[in-house]
């Protein structure tokens, strides 16, 4: 059970609409398919840069385009997927041959996504499920070369991969730092959505900091920045730009049925997790073992006319609604109905803030948890462990 934010909700989606990923998935029917070395890694953030005078440079964008474009890469990812063979729909044939007896069929799944160059000699950023499960990675540049890529590491709890080609003196992107950037700047895209190879779009950020909870992923740990700038399926993994041409964000997801809503991960996150992908081939996220609710006085009372168990006293707090079975939560004797009220001496006051605690935690450092416990303070040590993988 993954630590998981879930504002004012209880059993209802915050979100109708489905989360849609944004690599373009095509199924073929044919049989088949299609660590890194110690290379030097430029992903440190570039240093700020002056703000282009947009009023004197209208083609800012175009300039960008210039600048940037040919780092930008299409990836094709092949996969093998076994499908039943048609026959298993006569029960006459399964009932006298076995369902076993005809094996299934082999197809191929086609994938295409985006990603963009981070350093000269070919190290690429993109979304995990743009490569996840692939057989084959194929790296287009806009300049018509196709590299073969060998995917470094993939982590689906942040959606980060990164993929390696063989290449010398390849054009790379700078990087921001996203957590200078500020609601209403420029953004602007590049990818292949739809498959439309080099494809520009240009907005706004509207909004930064969303959880995972807030737009319906809640399997995924960070924060998101959300822009009006048209992306679509095949943008995956691709760059959110500056008006400086610099990395802010790599797009990720959008709401189904929604329109001017897109979501990418903020460059710093996407940077951190590559550098232990690059580095250890996996990704540390800490994990305790509770659900979380922010109370306040609707819910409060929803929960106590419930049979969820307990009944809460507040109508403010972080509440722990359900503890993982054999958890560090568990183990430490933490309580459905406990209100999480400090953190190593810190006081907490929303999901996000516990969440942010946990993750800043090496694996196996101890965590001091008070809790308030039908009226009475306690206080509990536990040991958070690496988050476990997700049942298939």
């Amino acid at each position: 059970m993954e630590l998981k934010k879930r504002r004012g909700e209880t059993s209802k989606q915050i979100f109708k609409q489905p989360i849609l990923y944004l690599g373009i998935l095509i199924i073929g029917s044919s049989a088949g398919c299609e660590s890194l070395g110690n290379r030097e890694v430029q992903v440190q953030p570039s240093p700020t840069q002056p703000t282009a005078n947009l009023q004197n440079n209208p083609n800012f964008v175009a300039e960008v385009v210039k600048d940037v474009g040919p780092a930008v890469v299409r990836i094709d990812a092949t996969r093998t997927v076994e499908v039943p063979t048609a026959v298993y729909s006569n029960p006459l044939i399964e009932r006298f041959f076995g369902e076993n007896f005809f094996p299934p069929q082999e197809k191929v799944q086609r994938g295409i996504g985006s990603g963009f160059i981070i350093s000269q000699d070919g190290r690429i950023l993109t979304n995990a499920h743009v490569v996840e499960g692939a057989d084959k990675v194929s790296v287009v540049l806009r300049d018509g070369r196709r590299f073969a890529g060998k995917v470094v590491g993939a982590d689906p709890v942040t959606d980060v991969a990164v993929v390696d080609i063989e290449g010398t003196n390849l054009p790379t992107v700078e990087l921001a730092n996203s957590d200078n950037i500020t609601v209403g700047q420029w953004a602007i895209a590049i990818g292949n959505p739809l498959g439309l190879d080099n494809t520009v779009t240009q907005g706004i950020i509207s909004a930064t900091g969303r959880s995972g909870s807030d737009i319906g992923v809640n399997d995924k740990r960070l924060d998101f920045l959300q822009t009006d700038t048209a992306i679509n399926p095949g943008n995956s993994g691709g760059p959110l730009l500056n008006a400086q041409g610099e990395v802010v964000g790599v797009n990720t997801a959008i709401i189904g049925g929604a329109q001017g809503l897109g979501f990418a991960i903020p460059i710093n996150t996407a940077q951190r997790i590559a550098e232990q992908l690059i580095t250890t081939g996996r990704v540390e996220h800490p994990y305790i073992g509770v659900r979380l609710i922010e109370l306040t006085p609707e819910i409060q009372q929803e929960i106590n006319q419930s049979n969820l168990g307990f009944k809460v006293e507040r109508d403010r707090g972080v509440l722990i609604v359900q503890v993982a079975p054999n958890s560090p939560a568990a183990r430490a004797g933490l309580r459905p109905g406990d209100i999480i009220t400090q953190i190593n001496s810190t006081e907490v006051q929303t999901a996000d803030s516990v969440q942010d605690a946990v993750e800043a935690t090496n694996l196996g450092k101890s965590l001091q948890i008070t809790v308030n416990r039908n009226g009475s303070t306690q206080q509990l040590t536990l040991k958070p462990e690496q988050l476990p993988s997700p049942s298939r």
